[in-house]
């Protein structure tokens, strides 16, 4: 079949890669799709012409074969793996625990090979050998006879009698694993551990001695999965790595011609967070005390400068700093990076002297400390975005972090924008394919283009292409407007809650509610709880998995939450009957970046609101709406408890980025549609 592909025409691709998915849909019990077939189609043509792809696939389209087909058929003839990089671990697990060995047991046989799949994720993601072995310094049992509390203190128990807090038992239990594991995932282990406890048996990439050094590199379950990546034919990967990939230009993925980005609407904010960086004086204190733990060297400079540079900030008000550090905060940020430089001098060591686990980490502590005083040194030339924040203190009754105004300063920097660095070091050398249910808003692919540097001057050639999805929204669906509202205010208002109350006991109970915070969330639960004789979930009081699992196998139970269920819930059936947004998602007014973005796009003439706040909003409303309809047997009402979606000038932008339900601001007739839903359940 290779000989055959290398002298085919696109068109005759795009005909092989149709059968395969014609096979592989039959072989699976599956229907026939219109938009999974011209999805196939566009892909083939993106990865044979070399133009970039957007394509927006709704909920229930099966976008997930619609591109692993073409990747496949072109791996049949490419020497370099092509790359499929997710958002979220949910799917890439979904995809390599479930899509792929589905798709390749139905198709293979007429590939005449077998396809070769890699799974390549961070460096700590993967336990170290040599760390378990000892080669570091960690908080993990020595000999059976240690188990350490922090990072300076153990407690002794003795041999026998096994550890007695809860991070002993996890770390002797990952100990144990590690005999067993033939890849060293993380996702692999199950239950879990905390964070805590991987810690002691994983290593960032910075902290790693590298292959050149480190005793057991052959055996390193990191540099194996990479190794793996090189030869295989499709590897799997996540946003992250391409952020690293493209900004720092390390060799964390191998070399790969063709990409395809799952949840793309994500991967802006993805790439923004991996690549955002934080400085206090309280990681400065943390290195200090490594370095001279470990290294021996004299760290009155770098305690100093932690001082100085608490100093400074003491006393200064959270939030976006527009003019970058002032000049006193920058002459602590100075002293900061010349006290790392000279402890990274003084720190090295004999070249001559085996490998130190500790002189690394506590050097690798240092690196970071001198990187991100530069780049904060130098962000009033290179634009990036700096603001103050303070760690909150986690209240347990509430279940969230609370602001604490005495808490120690963290100084943030992040790129105004990621777009410039996504063309140079994504779009510039690899055709990348771009997918998700909501990327465009109507019909229009502009905004998320733009913020993906794929507008404006010497941008790369792109497509973009919606090819529908297999629901009839207008007939599944009703979007309620609750326009009779006032505009919400901070918290939920009588008003809120007593509309609420209303749709809940029409529905009765089959709801997911979506809040825009944690709290608003839990005091609409406690409430509706007294009001109601409903089954309200809400998130923290269990596993998100674990609350899910219940929404979806009890008809009449609700399910209260905020951020993290607006996407990634898939309840199919009378057990999501209705959704509820009770605002509009824009970004917080107090978001130091999206601040400086949305005055960044007006000084050039835009609207930074539409553009920013606007955008943003609209995605986040698609994916929360998105919930509802997951078959073509769903049926059920989308509530929106935020007048403006109604009544504002930019509701109809809003609005055009949902999927085609059938609308109303009629509270009678949404009220009616949830009766007759709830006889049904």
């Amino acid at each position: 079949m290779t000989e055959q592909l290398e002298a085919a025409s696109t068109t005759s691709k795009e005909e092989l890669a149709l059968s395969l998915l014609d096979a592989a849909v039959a072989a699976m019990g599956g229907q026939q799709r219109p938009g999974q077939h011209e999805m196939v189609r566009q892909v083939v043509r993106s990865i044979e012409s070399g133009d970039h792809l957007l394509v927006q696939a709704g909920t229930g389209t099966g976008k997930s074969l619609a591109y692993l087909i073409p990747l496949i058929v072109h791996a049949l003839e490419s020497d370099r793996p092509s790359l499929v990089a997710t958002a979220t671990l949910a799917l890439q697990a979904q995809i390599v625990g479930r899509d792929l060995p589905r798709l390749l047991a139905a198709i293979e046989p007429e590939l005449g090979r077998k396809i070769d799949v890699a799974l390549v994720k961070g460096r700590g993601n993967y336990l170290c050998k040599h760390k378990v072995s000892g080669g570091f310094p960690t908080d993990e049992p020595q000999e059976g006879q240690l188990f350490a509390l922090g990072e300076d203190t153990a407690v002794m128990h003795l041999p026998g009698t096994g550890p007695s807090t809860a991070l002993g038992r996890e770390v002797v239990r990952l100990r144990d694993w590690a005999e067993e594991t033939s890849t060293g995932d993380r996702d692999e282990l199950n239950p879990g551990v905390t964070d805590r406890a991987w810690r002691q048996v994983s290593v960032t990439a910075v902290e790693c001695l590298g292959s050149q050094k480190c005793p057991v590199a052959t055996e390193c379950f990191s540099e194996l999965a990479r190794a793996r990546g090189a030869t295989a034919d499709l590897v799997v990967t996540n946003h992250a790595m391409l952020a690293i990939s493209a900004f720092e230009g390390l060799a964390v993925l191998p070399e790969y011609d063709v990409v395809v980005v799952d949840e793309a609407h994500e991967l802006a904010d993805r790439v923004t967070g991996a690549v955002t960086g934080q400085l206090s004086a309280t990681m400065v204190n943390i290195a200090a005390s490594a370095a001279r733990k470990h290294t021996a060297i004299s760290v009155d400079d770098l305690n100093a400068a932690a001082a100085a540079l608490e100093a400074v900030l003491s006393g200064v008000a959270e939030g976006w700093l527009p003019e970058g550090i002032n000049e006193q905060q920058a002459e602590a940020v100075s002293m900061v990076r010349e006290a790392a430089r000279v402890a990274l001098s003084d720190s090295k060591g004999d070249s001559s002297q085996v490998a130190d686990g500790g002189r690394q980490m506590a050097r690798s502590r240092l690196l970071v400390i001198l990187e991100l005083s530069e780049r904060l040194l130098a962000s009033a030339e290179s634009g990036e975005v700096v603001w103050l924040s303070r760690p909150g203190v986690f209240d347990p009754q509430k279940g969230y972090a609370a602001a604490d105004p005495t808490a120690p300063a963290v100084l943030n920097i992040a790129p105004l924008s990621v777009a410039m660095k996504l063309r140079d070091g994504l779009f510039a050398e690899h055709t990348a394919i771009l997918t998700s249910a909501t990327l465009a808003i109507g019909a229009a692919f502009e905004p998320t283009a733009a913020g993906l540097g794929l507008l404006g001057a010497g941008a790369p050639s792109w497509t973009g292409a919606d090819v529908g999805s297999p629901f009839d929204y207008t007939k599944q669906g009703m979007l309620y407007v609750a326009a009779h509202l006032e505009k919400p205010g901070r918290g939920n208002s009588p008003e809120q809650l007593n509309e609420l109350e209303a749709l809940l006991k029409a529905s009765g109970g089959g709801a997911l509610c979506l809040f825009s915070s944690r709290r608003a969330a839990e005091d609409a639960a406690d409430e509706l709880r007294s009001r109601l004789d409903l089954s309200i979930l809400c998130q923290g009081e269990s596993s998100m998995a674990a609350l899910i699992k219940q929404f979806e196998a009890e008809p009449d139970t609700c399910l209260f939450g905020t951020m993290s269920l607006w996407q990634g819930v898939d309840v199919q059936g009378s057990s999501c009957r209705m959704v509820v947004i009770d605002r509009i998602p824009f970004p917080r007014p107090d978001d130091p970046l999206m601040t400086a973005r949305t005055r960044a796009v007006a000084r050039s003439g835009g609207n930074g609101f539409m553009s920013v706040s606007a955008t943003q909003a609209a995605i986040k409303l698609a994916q929360g709406a998105g919930r509802l309809i997951r078959s073509s047997a769903d049926r059920g009402v989308v509530a929106v408890l935020d007048s403006r979606l109604a009544t504002a000038r930019y509701g109809g932008f809003l609005r055009a980025a949902l999927p085609p339900f059938w609308a109303t601001t009629d509270r009678k007739v949404a009220i009616a549609a949830l009766q007759r839903l709830a006889s049904k359940a």
